[in-house]
């Protein structure tokens, strides 16, 4: 084993001198990376349970504007002067996906812990690394797939592995549609704005405000689209009612409805992709459904655009936020209303007082995102079915999908930067 250098040495002591576990009656103090409209909402709900000190964002207006959150915050469009800051606790990782992993390796390194936002990463590669990061730094990270904390879909979950809607026969996510649309001329970047630093390790591309904030989700530059947006809200909750959220499936294959337009957004928006895991059980995600793929019985209505479907040999279960269906409603006991975001928020809190696992931990969050950034990988290879190997987290034999395991990173803001 090679000895380590002296920059992991001052790394591993910056860490532990900064490392600070809040007792039963102290309050975290938190940062919020990222303040858009989804970290100002976190931002209000972790000050249930601790302290909001720090803010962050590349975007000096959208800065300025979330500086009401809290008094005397300390402010700046770094996420690496926000990390240095022994006042800093907790990290709240509200960013577009492409910064998700950096910003996460950074701040375990530097003795903190995370709520991040999902999909946890932007390739599959930076899922691996992450995880390992988080074994080796025993930081607590929880990823914001907050539906696991939610009782409507934990009992859909209870009802697929107790059998009680018999053997599974297919699954079906509903999801929106992304946007379509373009092309877009570059534009002049508003003074505000950092561009060169929110885009980060993403290539460099001239200046569209469809490029940023909400809209960058319709660019594979920064995410995987649909299927890695709401797609790891639903998929989070499929992986976990069949047992492999810590596995995958064996095959994937596509066929996109709507190709992107040149130099607009490049997502493919409307699809339907189908994996198959090594009993043979079909999942299918879709935006708009066909049944070339001729897997029966998938038990699609047409209004399925935004939840799950179990079809089970005795019964099916729809499930979405705020419902729960059943077609024998005899199984289903009354699910009370929840704040599933604060539900999911608290379980964080208390696991970073107690040091135990999260509902959502860094493998789980992994191999959510990567079931989404497989079937995308599939999408921008044209659909051809490809073999996947949940174990080695590769496609075997096709280097062609295997490039797109992972990204290059734009210097500076790359792996070499920590």
């Amino acid at each position: 084993m090679p000895l380590p250098t002296r920059r992991t040495l001052l790394a591993s002591a910056a860490a532990l001198s900064s490392q600070r576990i809040p007792g039963a009656n102290d309050q975290p103090r938190l940062a919020l990376i990222g303040c858009g409209g989804r970290g100002n909402y976190l931002a209000k709900q972790c000050a249930a349970h601790g302290r909001l000190v720090a803010i962050c964002d590349v975007d000096a207006a959208r800065l300025a504007k979330a500086a009401s959150l809290a008094p005397g915050l300390f402010t700046h469009k770094d996420y690496r002067r926000i990390l240095e800051r022994n006042d800093v606790d907790i990290v709240i990782n509200a960013t577009p996906d492409h910064w998700h992993t950096l910003i996460n390796l950074a701040a375990m390194k530097a003795g903190k812990d995370i709520y991040s936002e999902k999909p946890l990463t932007l390739t599959i590669e930076e899922g691996r690394r992450l995880t390992r990061t988080a074994q080796q730094t025993n930081r607590i990270l929880q990823t914001g797939s907050q539906q696991r904390s939610d009782p409507r879909f934990q009992q859909a979950v209870e009802l697929v592995r107790s059998k009680k809607i018999g053997e599974l026969q297919s699954v079906v996510v509903g999801l929106p549609k992304a946007s379509w649309g373009g092309p877009f001329p570059a534009q002049p970047v508003p003074p505000e704005l950092d561009w060169d630093f929110y885009q980060g390790p993403a290539p460099r591309r001239d200046y569209t405000p469809e490029r940023t904030h909400f809209r960058y989700r319709h660019w594979y530059d920064y995410c995987s689209g649909p299927l890695t947006d709401w797609g790891c809200h639903h998929n989070d909750i499929v992986l976990w009612a069949l047992g492999m959220d810590r596995g995958g499936p064996v095959s994937v294959q596509g066929i996109s409805h709507l190709d992107p337009v040149p130099h607009g957004y490049d997502v493919h928006s409307q699809f339907t992709v189908q994996y198959r895991f090594a009993s043979g059980l079909p999942v299918t995600c879709i935006t708009m459904y066909t049944d070339q793929f001729g897997t029966t019985p998938l038990v699609v209505p047409t209004n399925m655009i935004n939840g799950i479907k179990f079809a089970g040999s005795e019964a099916t279960i729809e499930v979405q936020r705020g419902k729960i269906e059943c077609t024998r409603p005899e199984l289903l006991d009354e699910v009370p209303p929840v704040d599933s975001v604060q539900a999911h928020i608290r379980n964080f809190f208390e696991c970073v007082r107690s040091r135990n696992e999260p509902v959502c931990p860094p493998e789980i969050g992994h191999r959510t995102a990567s079931f989404g950034h497989i079937g995308a990988i599939c999408l921008r290879l044209g659909g051809r079915k490809l073999t996947w190997d949940p174990v080695k987290e590769q496609f075997p034999g096709d280097a062609e999908a295997n490039r797109h395991v992972a990204r290059e990173q734009r210097k500076p803001y790359s792996y070499d930067s920590l």
